[in-house]
C-alpha cells in the first residue's frame, strides 16, 4: 500500500475537518443532509487550491464561480465559506438551520455572502451553471482582444444522482456540449445512493456514454483519491469542451457503519457515531465545531490569494491595450437605461402585444449592449429576434432549443453574473414547463424577463391544450414576480419602462391576436402603479376593471350601459401583482368603493375578487374554433359582459344593437 505523502496527509485532516463541522452542525440542528458534505469533502478541499476567488470582495467579476447544485449539500458549502474567510463566524455555523440565521438549510443568493445561486430544487443548479458559462462567454466575445484577456474564468458545479436524473440537466448540458462551453466543469458525485436506496432501483443508464453524446469530455476518477482529483481539475480546465468528472464517492464518508447508508443521506448521523468517526481520525471526540490551527491557516491562504488574483486582474483591466474593451465592459456593467429610443406606437391603428413587444426588445437591445435572449424554438412566433445582432456567442439572439425549464434557469443564472440583462420566450401555456425556475427567480429578486405569448383563448384553432387559462392566477399567486398582461402597444411601452427601471423579475403575458391601440388618455393613475382609470364617469355606480384583450370590450360594454342607464368607469389592469402594492389612498382613487366591481379577464380571475363583486372568467378549459368564436361562447362578448353587468346592478337587460 503506498505511503501518503505529507501534502495528502495536510488534504486529508482539512477534509476531515469539513466532514465534523458538516456533522456538528446538522447534530445540533438536528436537521440536515450529512451524507453528501462528507462525501464530497476530498473534492471540496482540492477543488479550493484551484478555485480563483477572492473572499474579501464576493463580487470581483473574473471570478470562478462555484454552483452547488445540490442545495441539500449546505454543511459542506457553509464550512468551506468560514473556512476560506467568508463574511461566516463560527456562530453562524452553531446557528445552522435557526431563524433568521445566515446559515438557512439550502443556499440563498444575497443570504449568505459567497453563494452564487439559490439551488434547491434538484437539477436546476446543473443549468444555473450553464447560465453562467454562457454569460461568461458572451461578455468574452464583447470585451477580449487577441492580446488581452480580461474574461477567462472557470465555472465549477457540484452535482449528484438527483441533478442528472432531472430532465432539466438533460436540457442544459446538451445545450452546453452543442455550444462546447469549454470553461464549465461539472463534478458528479457519483456514490449510487437516493433516499429509496441504491440508483439501480430506478436508474442504469450509462452516464458517460450520456455526456459523451452530448459532446462533453469525460473524465472518470476515484473522488477520495487527492492526485486523482487534482489531475482530472488540471486537465479539465485545459479542455476545448465542457467536462464531466464523474468522482466514485461513498455517501457519509467518514461515518464508519453508516458509511454508504441511505439513511445517512438526510439525517443527523447521532452523537455516539460522531464521536467514533473523530476519534478514528484523530480528533478530539469531545470537540465540537473544532478547526485545527494549522487546518484554517491552510485554508485561509484563499483570502491572500484572492486578493492578489483580482489585483493581476485589476492591472490587466488598467492596462488592456484597446480602448474599447473598458468601455464595452463598462457598459454591460452599467446599462443607461436613458439612452433606450422607446418606439411611438400611438399611431397604430391595431397590433398584436407580441408585435409590439419585438419591437420594444429591439429598441432595448440597440440601446444595452447587454440584453440578451432568445426563445424556446418559437422566435418567429414569440416575435424575439433581435434583428441585425447576431447570434450567441459573439451576438445577442440565443437558440435554446425546445428546451424551457433549462431555459429560464439558465437566463437565471445569466441576470445573476453581473453584465446581462436576459429574457426567454415561449408560448404562455409552456410556462408550466419553466415555473421552478421563475419560483427561485422571485425568491432570489433576479432581473430576468419571460416573454410569454398566445395569452389566452384568443389562441384559437390550436384549443385547449394551447388555451392558458390558470396561468395568470399561478403567476400572480407567486410573491415578488410581477405579471405584465398590457391592453394595447402603447401600454405595453410602458409596461417596459417601469419593468426596467424595478429590476425584479417579471412575466409579459401577450396577444396572438391584434388589439386596438388605445389613445394613451388616462383619466387617473397610470401605468407604472399597476392599473390606472381609462375611462371616469361622474357619478358612477359600477367598475369595470380588465386585462389585455378585455380591456377594449369593456370600453365598449361602460358606452352601452350607459345607455342602460348605468354609469361605469373602466380601469385597466396591466400589473395587478404591482396594483396590489399600492397605497389605499391610490387604490380607492383607481377603484372606487362606493361603486360594484366587475372583473372581466379571459381567464380563471379569481384573484380579483380581493377587489371584484363579480368576475367574469374562465369557468373550464377552452375549445378549438376561430377566437371571436370562443370569446362569444365562454362570455366575453359585448352582449355577454353588458348582460352580466345588469344583472350585477340589478336594472332590466336590454340586448344591444352593436351596429350603433
Amino acid at each position: 500500500m503506498a505511503t501518503m505523502s505529507d501534502e495528502n496527509k495536510m488534504r486529508r485532516k482539512m477534509a476531515d475537518t469539513i466532514r465534523f463541522l458538516a456533522a456538528d452542525m446538522i447534530q445540533k440542528a438536528n436537521s440536515g443532509h450529512p451524507g453528501a458534505p462528507m462525501g464530497l469533502a476530498d473534492i471540496a478541499v482540492v477543488l479550493g487550491e484551484h478555485l480563483r476567488h477572492n473572499p474579501k470582495n464576493p463580487s470581483w467579476l473574473n471570478r470562478d464561480r462555484l454552483v452547488f447544485s445540490g442545495g441539500h449539500a449546505t454543511g459542506l458549502i457553509y464550512s468551506l465559506y468560514y473556512l476560506w474567510g467568508y463574511d461566516l463566524e463560527m456562530e453562524d455555523l452553531k446557528n445552522f438551520r435557526q431563524l433568521g440565521s445566515k446559515t438557512p438549510g439550502h443556499p440563498e443568493y444575497g443570504h449568505t455572502q459567497g453563494v452564487e445561486m439559490t439551488t434547491g430544487p434538484l437539477g436546476q443548479g446543473v443549468a444555473n451553471a450553464v447560465g453562467f458559462a454562457m454569460a461568461e462567454a458572451y461578455t468574452k466575445a464583447q470585451v477580449n482582444s487577441e492580446t488581452c484577456e480580461l474574461i477567462d474564468h472557470k465555472v465549477y458545479c457540484l452535482c449528484g444522482d438527483g441533478d442528472l436524473q432531472e430532465g432539466i440537466s438533460y436540457e442544459a448540458c446538451a445545450l452546453a456540449g452543442h455550444l462546447k462551453l469549454k470553461d464549465l466543469i461539472l463534478i458528479y458525485d457519483s456514490n449510487h445512493i437516493t433516499i429509496e436506496g441504491d440508483t439501480q432501483k430506478a436508474w442504469s443508464e450509462d452516464v458517460e456514454a450520456r455526456f459523451k453524446a452530448q459532446q462533453w469530455n469525460v473524465l472518470k476518477i476515484n473522488g477520495h483519491c487527492y492526485d486523482e482529483i487534482d489531475k482530472a481539475l488540471t486537465e479539465a480546465k485545459q479542455a476545448d469542451k465542457p467536462t464531466l468528472i464523474i468522482a466514485n464517492t461513498i455517501i457519509g464518508r467518514g461515518a464508519g457503519a453508516l458509511e454508504g447508508d441511505p439513511h445517512v443521506h438526510g439525517a443527523p448521523l447521532g452523537e455516539e457515531t460522531i464521536r467514533e468517526a473523530k476519534a478514528r481520525a484523530g480528533f478530539d471526540p469531545d470537540k465540537h465545531f473544532f478547526v485545527p490551527e494549522d487546518v484554517l491557516l491552510r485554508f485561509r491562504c484563499a483570502v491572500e490569494k484572492g486578493e492578489m488574483y483580482e489585483k493581476e486582474w485589476r492591472h490587466r483591466l488598467k492596462e488592456a491595450p484597446l480602448a474599447e474593451q473598458n468601455e464595452m465592459l463598462e457598459r454591460l456593467l452599467n446599462p443607461d437605461f436613458s439612452a433606450i429610443e422607446w418606439p411611438d406606437l400611438s399611431k397604430s391603428e391595431a397590433m398584436a402585444t407580441r408585435d409590439s413587444n419585438g419591437k420594444i426588445l429591439n429598441a432595448i437591445a440597440k440601446a444595452i449592449p447587454g440584453f440578451i435572449g432568445g426563445s424556446a424554438d418559437l422566435a418567429p412566433s414569440n416575435k424575439t429576434e433581435l434583428k441585425d445582432l447576431g447570434e450567441f456567442p459573439k451576438g445577442r439572439n440565443i437558440h435554446f432549443g425546445i428546451r424551457e425549464h433549462a431555459m429560464a434557469a439558465i437566463t437565471n443564472a445569466m441576470a445573476l453574473y453581473g453584465t446581462l440583462i436576459p429574457f426567454n420566450a415561449t408560448f404562455f401555456v409552456f410556462s408550466d414547463y419553466l415555473k421552478p425556475a421563475v419560483r427561485i427567480a422571485a425568491l432570489t429578486g433576479i432581473r430576468n424577463f419571460f416573454v410569454w405569448t398566445h395569452d389566452s383563448i384568443g389562441v384559437g384553432e390550436d384549443g385547449p391544450t394551447h388555451q392558458p387559462i390558470e396561468h395568470l392566477s399561478q403567476f400572480r399567486a407567486l410573491p415578488d414576480f410581477y405579471v405584465w398582461r398590457p391592453a394595447d402597444a402603447t401600454e405595453n411601452v410602458e409596461a417596459w419602462k417601469t419593468a426596467l427601471r424595478m429590476g425584479k423579475p417579471a412575466g409579459f403575458v401577450l396577444s396572438r391576436q391584434k388589439l386596438k391601440t388605445l389613445k394613451p388618455k388616462r383619466d387617473f393613475g397610470d401605468v407604472s402603479r399597476g392599473a390606472y382609470i381609462v375611462k371616469k364617469r361622474e357619478g358612477a355606480t359600477l367598475t369595470l376593471m380588465a386585462s389585455g384583450s378585455e380591456l377594449m370590450p369593456c370600453l365598449q360594454v361602460a358606452c352601452h350601459l350607459e345607455v342602460l342607464g348605468v354609469k361605469a368607469n373602466v380601469v385597466s389592469v396591466p400589473c395587478l401583482d404591482l396594483f396590489n402594492e399600492q397605497g389605499d389612498t391610490y387604490k380607492k382613487a383607481v377603484v372606487d368603493p362606493d361603486t360594484k366591481v366587475m372583473a372581466v379577464e379571459a381567464a380563471r380571475a379569481t384573484e380579483y375578487y380581493r377587489y371584484a363583486d363579480e368576475v367574469v372568467g374562465m369557468e373550464s378549459f377552452g375549445a378549438s374554433a376561430p377566437a371571436d368564436k370562443l370569446f362569444e361562447k365562454f362570455g366575453f362578448d359585448i352582449q355577454s359582459i353588458v348582460k352580466r353587468a345588469c344583472a350585477l346592478m340589478d336594472v332590466p337587460y336590454k340586448e344591444i344593437d352593436l351596429g350603433k
